[in-house]
């Protein structure tokens, strides 16, 4: 096993303190410094020559600062010599810029993954990412995860006779059928097109929910407007209660109380892929920790073991095995 060192920039240093306590490894300090002229200066504040660097951050908003903090973290560690540097982003925010669906549009998702491998990241480390492609813009190996067991294993605690469990849209049925097959329960879908970035029209519901127990699953809740509408899909179409669960709560202005409000919606399930601030939770809002999926993760890359089988569909919860610091 080569020596760890991990790092955590400002995004989410909670989420890299659960990370590091479950590896038994003390979170290494990082300082960032602001100049007067709004630039951004990273330092390492420990030793990272031959180690195997690890650089937790997630990219939160404000994500463009979270961003260039990581790159400088990436290229600090890398002019410290590390061995190997991965960059774990357990929300990697431009995966929505995946395509060039308007005329002289950038695609951000592709150029974020060129400056992450040149700033230093030799590997990443992610989870969930908005779409299966997006795992093709990078030139570095990538490990994507998922949060299905951590979801399914806490669902699981609800009686499934009467349930079932729709994808807002078409091109996220694939992954709620996987959710589905985990907690023996049928699937379903919406046909959704998007007008805005806020904005969606869902024309139909395929499949059957009247009369049923409905889990939403989607990757990501910005604004929740296309939840908004599904809900008043499933209403029409008789659905019986619904529960409501992401990987990823962005939940963008007042987004939680907002679909709280919604007097169907028994339940907002997100994973800690994203800080949540107090003042923001809500007794319907319950927050899942993904940091032992992560942490098992790092330990294989830096052991060298097999990534892979944490995906699959029977793979239970992880168990980390701790580091030696």
């Amino acid at each position: 096993m080569s020596q760890i060192a991990i790092f955590s920039g400002s995004s989410h240093p909670d989420l890299a303190a659960q990370i590091c306590a479950e590896l038994g490894v003390p979170l290494l300090p990082t300082r960032v410094k602001r100049f007067s002229n709004d630039c951004i200066e990273v330092q390492l504040q420990a030793n990272c020559r031959e180690q195997d660097v690890f650089l937790i951050q997630t990219l939160s908003a404000p994500v463009q600062d979270h961003l260039v903090e990581l790159l400088l973290m990436l290229d600090a560690a890398r002019g410290a010599s590390a061995a190997r540097i991965t960059a774990v982003i357990p929300h990697y925010a431009y995966a929505r810029s995946d395509k060039k669906d308007a005329p002289r549009i950038s695609i951000g998702g592709r150029m974020v993954a060129d400056l992450l491998q040149t700033a230093g990241a030799n590997r990443v480390l992610t989870m969930t990412l908005h779409s299966p492609q997006v795992h093709g813009f990078f030139s570095v190996p990538v490990d994507h995860l998922h949060a299905l067991g951590e979801l399914a294993e806490y669902f699981g605690r609800y009686e499934m006779g009467n349930a079932v469990v729709v994808s807002p849209d078409l091109g996220n049925a694939k992954n709620a059928a996987a959710f589905a097959k985990r907690l023996g329960v049928p699937v379903a879908a919406g046909a959704k097109e998007r007008i805005s970035d806020s904005e969606v029209r869902i024309t139909a519901i395929i499949g059957e929910v009247e009369g049923r127990d409905v889990i939403v699953l989607d990757d990501e809740i910005a604004s929740g407007g296309s939840m908004v509408e599904l809900l008043r899909h499933l209403r029409q179409h008789g659905a019986r209660s619904v529960r409501i669960a992401c990987t990823h709560g962005i939940f963008a202005n007042d987004a939680i109380g907002r679909l709280a409000a919604e007097p169907d919606v028994l339940e907002i399930v997100c994973t800690d892929t994203l800080p949540i601030a107090a003042a923001r939770r809500h007794p319907k809002l319950t927050v899942l920790s993904i940091a032992p999926a992560l942490a098992e993760a790092m330990r294989r890359i830096n052991s060298g073991e097999s990534v892979s089988t944490l995906f699959h569909a029977e793979q239970p919860a992880p168990t980390v095995t701790r580091l030696r610091a």
